[in-house]
C-alpha cells in the first residue's frame, strides 16, 4: 500500500511537472515592452515559489523511497528509477527559474545602468567641449582647457564594451530588441559625434596652444633684447658720447 502510495505521488508530482515545462520551459519569451518584461518577471517569481514549495513534498517522496528500498528492494527499485526522472526535472525547473529570467531581468537593469554612467559621462564631454568654444586669449586659459578636456577624453571603453555585449546578448534572445536597438543607435550615435567633436577640438586646442607658445618665446627674446638694446643704449647716453662716434648700427 505505501508503494502505490508513492506511486501515485510521483506521478502526480510528474503531471505538475510536466505543465510546469510546457508552460515555461517551452514557451517563447520575447518581450517587446519594459511592463512586458516586468510582468513576465512577476509571474516567474509566482512560479518559483510554487517550485520551492515542492521542494520540501520532493525531499519527502525521495526519503520515504529510500526507505522503502532499504525494506523492500523489489518495490523500491522501481520507485527510485521514476523517482530518478522526478528530480531530474525538478532541478531542471529550478535552474530554469533561478537562472534564466533571473539574468534576462540583470541583463537588461545592468544595461541601463552602464546607458546611464555613460551617458552622464557624455554630459560631462559635451559640457567640456562647450566650454572651450569662447576661451580668452591667454595661454593659461587654453592649457586648462585643454587639459580638462582630455581628462575627460581619458574614460576607459570598458562601459561601452559592456553596453554592446549586453545589448546583443538581449537582443539574440528577442527580449525588447526594438527598443534595446533603438536606445543602442541613439547611444552610439551621440558618443561617435561628440568623440569625434571633442577629439577636433582638442586638435585645435593644441594648435593654438603650441603657437600662443611660440609667440610668447619670440615675445619674451624680444623683450630681452629690447632690454639690452635698451641699457646699451643708456649706457651711451650716461657717457655722454656722440651719437657720431657709435657704431652705426647704434646710430
Amino acid at each position: 500500500e505505501k508503494a502505490v502510495n508513492l506511486k501515485k505521488d510521483l506521478a502526480e508530482m510528474q503531471e505538475w511537472m510536466t505543465q510546469a515545462e510546457e508552460e515555461y520551459l517551452e514557451k517563447d519569451f520575447e518581450y517587446k515592452s519594459p511592463e512586458e518584461l516586468e510582468n513576465a518577471v512577476e509571474e516567474m517569481k509566482r512560479a518559483k515559489e510554487d517550485v520551492l514549495q515542492k521542494e520540501v513534498r520532493v525531499k519527502i517522496l525521495k526519503d520515504n523511497i529510500k526507505m522503502l528500498a532499504a525494506k523492500v528492494p523489489s518495490s523500491g527499485q522501481d520507485l527510485a528509477t521514476e523517482l530518478n526522472v522526478v528530480l531530474e526535472n525538478y532541478q531542471l525547473l529550478c535552474v530554469f527559474f533561478y537562472l534564466e529570467h533571473t539574468e534576462v531581468w540583470s541583463c537588461w537593469i545592468e544595461l541601463l545602468q552602464y546607458l546611464d554612467l555613460e551617458t552622464a559621462w557624455l554630459n560631462n564631454l559635451e559640457e567640456r567641449v562647450q566650454m572651450t568654444g569662447n576661451l580668452p586669449d591667454k595661454l593659461d586659459a587654453v592649457n586648462d582647457a585643454l587639459e580638462s578636456l582630455e581628462s575627460v577624453l581619458r574614460h576607459p571603453a570598458d562601459n561601452r564594451t559592456q553596453i554592446r555585449e549586453l545589448g546583443q546578448t538581449l537582443i539574440d534572445g528577442g527580449i525588447l530588441d526594438d527598443i534595446i536597438s533603438e536606445k543602442l543607435e541613439a547611444f552610439n550615435a551621440r558618443y561617435e559625434e561628440l568623440s569625434h567633436l571633442a577629439v577636433s577640438r582638442q586638435i585645435t586646442l593644441e594648435q593654438q596652444l603650441q603657437t600662443m607658445r611660440e609667440t610668447d618665446h619670440m615675445l619674451q627674446v624680444l623683450q630681452e633684447s629690447l632690454g639690452d638694446l635698451d641699457r646699451q643704449l643708456t649706457s651711451y647716453l650716461t657717457d655722454r658720447i656722440d651719437a657720431f662716434q657709435m657704431p652705426q648700427e647704434a646710430q
